[in-house]
């Protein structure tokens, strides 16, 4: 199982290419400008086959908070850790 992470804002071809690989039981971890792919409306909306997270204090800091699809489940720096711990390797996409 791997960690994706994901820096980078959805226009960046980034994400797309993490998509096309994660496999199945993999999660995926927006942070920085990567938590503006988890706005409702972008093609993570209806991902199914992945958990997704977003950094909490990058979410706060971009002010779209009350914008998030409720599919993202919000993690604070002290997830972070626990989600490196949970899985085999992180994969970082930037």
């Amino acid at each position: 199982m791997i960690l994706h992470t994901v820096n980078k804002s959805p226009q960046n071809p980034a994400l797309k290419t993490c998509l096309r690989v994660a496999a199945k039981d993999s999660a995926i971890l927006l942070i920085e400008d990567g938590v503006y792919a988890a706005l409702e409306g972008t093609e993570l909306e209806g991902l199914r086959d992945h958990q997704v997270y977003a950094l909490a204090p990058d979410v706060k800091a971009r002010g779209i908070l009350d914008k998030l699809s409720s599919q993202i489940t919000l993690v604070d720096y002290a997830g972070f850790v626990v989600l490196t711990e949970q899985y085999d390797c992180v994969q970082s996409w930037y």
